[in-house]
């Protein structure tokens, strides 16, 4: 077993049971002080972030593969990223010597002039967009949420398409407008129909979330080798929250015969942290039993998924806190990421540092398991009541989303932080 999943492990910076950033976790980030500064690389213990190029600096990842490479002075974590397993490693493995009870005497914990430096509080500090994204893929892997939405578009014919249970279906979305958590969102604008009514041009009635999990790419493969799905975690830096806002009212009319468009361009949110595959190793499981088999390279060898909570949140501008109005799993994904990235690049397609691969809507088996809100109010014809008699069947201006993901330990949890987005009126 890795020394840094080790359940009894505690750090010399308090750290509290709940807290989403044990020394178990250790991801991956950038930040500025709020009074101004440089963008650095980050990892998160408790409420504090620690500046690894100030760690960098006094030598303390000497020996180690970044040595000498200034990757944690860089504004995004691309370089980091690009330099492969071995290296994120070893980073994660320094740092979580580093922060152990036992090591408070040692290089970081005795050394108060750093120590004062590195370690920040998080209400000092802005969260900024952690990645350079190059190019933005999006999934459409749960099986539930397919086979809900299938009910609910084609009624009186099969839920799921043909090629549904034998490839994973994708599209490619808009790097551009994917945005950090707390980033509002504008109610776009765009071209809807009603079916008794001519197209017509105006605000988005039907805004909805997607709840769904990013996989980002660290090392990438070389035009025209295909990566195996037994190799593909090789490829995978870290998983973070997704929040791919959608106008079903603009997509209704225009994703015929090509897929969406302007229904998801406008905006997709991301937490700021990474959470490596190291960090979620003990949380790996089986996902659901493929039926009929996969072809022969969509075929995986060993668990290739994990048991990661998920909880969608609501707050009115009525109401004084959010409120949960649906739960999931990472793990009821049909298709798992292995696979995604073995048909993305079957065809010699190459990934490159820094790409996004998006997992689609996460649904579960029960109501209370749909992840969004055209599944929640099943195409707007039931009504979601909340705690202070507010109503919904579609997202309102001043409507606050908020994702959470976790993953529960002994005495500690795993957690992504909150991937969050208030819906503004158009400009």
């Amino acid at each position: 077993m890795d020394e840094t999943h080790n359940s009894k492990l505690r750090s010399w910076v308090e750290v509290d049971e709940n807290s989403n950033f044990p020394i178990q976790n250790i991801p991956f980030g950038i930040y500025r002080p709020k009074g101004g500064g440089d963008l650095h690389v980050a990892t998160a213990i408790g409420d504090y972030v620690l500046d690894l190029a100030y760690l960098d600096d006094a030598g303390l990842f000497n020996g180690t593969e970044v040595e000498g490479t200034e990757v944690f002075h860089e504004p995004t974590l691309n370089a980091l990223m690009s330099m492969g397993r071995k290296a994120w490693k070893e980073t994660r493995l320094v740092i979580s010597r580093l922060l152990r009870q036992e090591a408070f005497n040692g290089d970081l914990g005795s050394n108060n002039d750093l120590k004062n430096r590195a370690l920040i509080s998080m209400n000092e500090v802005e969260m900024q967009l952690p990645v350079d994204i190059g190019d933005y893929t999006d999934f459409y892997s749960s099986k539930e949420h397919a086979t809900n939405v299938g009910k609910m578009f084609r009624p009186d014919g099969e839920p799921l398409l043909p090629n549904w249970l034998h490839l994973p279906v994708a599209y490619h979305g808009r790097a551009s407008s994917v945005v950090l958590s707390g980033t509002d969102i504008v109610r776009p604008k765009g071209q809807t129909k009603t079916p008794d009514a001519a197209p017509s041009f105006g605000n988005s009635k039907r805004l909805d979330f997607e709840l769904e999990m990013g996989v980002f790419i660290g090392a990438g493969n070389n035009l025209g080798d295909a990566v195996s799905v037994n190799a593909a975690e090789d490829h995978v830096f870290g998983l973070a929250l997704v929040n791919d806002w959608s106008a079903r009212d603009i997509q209704t009319w225009e994703y015929q015969p090509l897929g969406p468009f302007l229904a998801k361009n406008f905006a997709t949110s991301i937490s700021p942290w990474i959470i490596t595959l190291e960090a979620l190793e003990p949380f790996r499981c089986s996902g659901p039993k493929q039926d009929p088999k996969p072809l022969e390279y969509l075929r995986n060898t060993k668990d290739s998924t994990f048991d990661i909570n998920l909880g969608i949140y609501l707050r009115t501008e009525n109401m004084d806190s959010d409120q949960l109005i649906s739960s999931s799993n990472y793990n009821y994904l049909y298709w798992n990421m292995n696979q995604q990235i073995a048909h993305h690049t079957v065809t010699g397609c190459n990934l490159r540092t820094g790409d996004l691969l998006a997992s689609g809507t996460i649904s579960g088996p029960g109501k209370d398991n749909r992840g969004s809100m055209l599944e929640l109010s099943w195409l707007w014809t039931e009504t979601i009541k909340l705690s202070n008699g507010d109503e919904r069947k579609s997202l309102e201006d001043g409507d606050t989303i908020t994702l959470r993901g976790w993953c529960q330990g002994d005495g500690y949890r795993v957690g992504f932080g909150d991937c969050t987005g208030t819906i503004l009126p158009p400009n």
